[in-house]
């Protein structure tokens, strides 16, 4: 029990607190009061209805939180927030119930303002903004879901890789959605083991995003398990880099690593096959000299003479190896003009379309109407089309067709020549090795294994690049690229000439 003092001290505190503080009945009837506004018209409310003194109303207010304590018997409170001039100001109502020195049931309200939350929540207000613009303006996509799936995080980065909207990912899409397969079960199984960074983290994982157009989109994952209060699971948070220009950048290096390793063994190549093919020359020019003296000059028996034009045979095969090679070193005399390259292609089908290796063979051409020039030497060109058309014919052993494009390279500064046959196929294996000097799958004596390096140095001298690819028992494509040259056939007409 209080004493006397006490208690006046505690109505003094009362009196002091400067907020409107009454004492009501179950019927509403003011029984105490204080605060500044607690006396009205220099009298006491006390005796009279609450609604009556503060809101002139004949009935208690539907909102009055004294009305939800008479009914339920449980404090309760009703906000009374205001707004002017773009400014909020926070305030409640508040009612409780008491017993009074008889045991009955009385009301207290008061109420009071909330500068302090103000300032917290204004703080909470900058803090999310912060952290909406920080997740917003990050390069590597952000995305949060909780444990259901549901996505409560999705950055701009996450969408412009993904596809999908920020709006559309918030509202119905699934964590699921978004990796290829049963991918969000595999990573929650990573991040819970010891094995990736640490339990509850994954650190650069590699895994497989779905587009919202069904592309497969390589990915590099750091992931983290996020825990509530009482250290459970409420959800995760992934940042990702898309990986597709990174593997595209190292898939050309190695390209381009591969092409400079060929065009060192096609140089080295070049000048031992130039010494030789110049010092067999002379020795071949003497037995194909004597030989045919001999046939011409003497009286010989069918079987001497078949022995000589036998030599004559091998001899010229030689010769057409030591020019193979003289090409292949690039020791013949370039002619380089402005070119058609449709013009070109049409002069070598004339001069092997009607060859016997090519009657069961259907040529067809889908070339451009209209695509630049490219300055090159046209007959070693028709050498290249030739090589690849008749290696195409002959996989194909007679039987098949063979499609020929023409088309203008979508940067506009290159023409590009797809050669595609129905033969079958390259194996992986031989498809590594076959522009190397001397590789041939061809059986012995069937051919020399120069013609595709011959014709890789000819593309290679025209500025140009030679790729092949092949599906086995579905035939190959080879692809040649030439930059183009603002020259006119014109111009070549006057080359010609001269």
């Amino acid at each position: 029990m209080r004493t006397e003092k006490e208690r006046n001290l505690l109505l003094r505190a009362l009196d002091a607190f400067k907020r409107k503080i009454i004492v009501i009945s179950k019927d509403f009837e003011i029984l105490a009061s204080t605060g500044v506004d607690a006396r009205v018209d220099g009298e006491s409310p006390s005796g009279k209805c609450c609604y009556e003194v503060f809101y002139s109303r004949s009935a208690p207010c539907d909102n009055c939180p004294a009305r939800k304590v008479a009914f339920s018997g449980k404090p309760s409170l009703r906000d009374l927030s205001t707004s002017a001039l773009g400014k909020l100001k926070r305030s409640c109502l508040y009612a409780y119930p008491i017993t009074d020195q008889d045991g009955q049931e009385v009301m207290t309200i008061f109420n009071f303002e909330l500068p302090a939350l103000d300032g917290l929540e204004e703080e909470l207000r900058r803090t999310n903004g912060f952290l909406h613009n920080l997740l917003q303006s990050a390069c590597d996509g952000v995305i949060a879901p909780d444990m259901t799936g549901k996505i409560i995080i999705f950055n701009d980065a996450a969408a412009e890789v993904t596809g999908h909207s920020v709006a559309a990912a918030l509202d119905h899409l699934n964590i699921r959605a978004i990796y290829e397969g049963d991918g969000a079960k595999e990573v929650m199984r990573n991040l819970r083991s010891d094995d990736y960074g640490g339990k509850g983290k994954l650190k650069k994982y590699r895994i497989k995003a779905i587009g919202k157009n069904g592309e497969k989109i390589p990915i590099s994952l750091y992931a983290s398990i996020i825990y509530d209060e009482n250290g459970k699971e409420a959800g995760s948070i992934g940042f990702f880099h898309d990986l597709r220009e990174r593997i595209h950048i190292q898939q050309k290096l190695e390209k381009t690593q591969l092409q400079l390793i060929q065009s060192e063994k096609m140089a080295s190549l070049g000048k031992l096959s130039a010494g030789v093919a110049h010092q067999l020359n002379n020795p071949l020019g003497g037995i194909t000299l004597y030989t045919k003296l001999m046939l011409e000059d003497y009286e010989l028996e069918d079987n001497a003479k078949e022995d000589l034009y036998r030599i004559l045979k091998d001899a010229q095969r030689c010769r057409d190896t030591v020019k193979e090679l003289l090409e292949f070193a690039r020791q013949t005399r370039q002619f380089m003009k402005p070119i058609n390259i449709n013009k070109a292609i049409d002069r070598t089908l004339f001069l092997i379309e009607n060859q016997t290796l090519f009657h069961n063979i259907t040529l067809k051409k889908k070339m451009a109407p209209f695509v630049p020039l490219i300055m090159g030497d046209s007959q070693q060109l028709g050498h290249v089309f030739m090589n690849i058309i008749i290696n195409a014919a002959q996989a194909m052993d007679g039987n098949g067709t063979i499609t020929i494009t023409t088309q203008e390279s979508a940067t506009k500064d290159r023409v590009i020549i797809h050669i595609e046959d129905t033969g079958p196929g390259i194996s992986a294996t031989d498809l590594e090795h076959i522009f190397e000097p001397f590789f041939t799958t061809k059986e012995e004596g069937q051919g020399t294994g120069l013609g595709l390096s011959v014709v890789y140095g000819i593309v290679e001298n025209h500025s140009g690049t030679i790729s092949a690819r092949s599906t086995p028992g579905r035939g190959s494509t080879f692809t040649i690229e030439l930059p183009i040259t603002l020259a006119t056939e014109k111009g070549a007409e006057h080359a010609d000439h001269a």
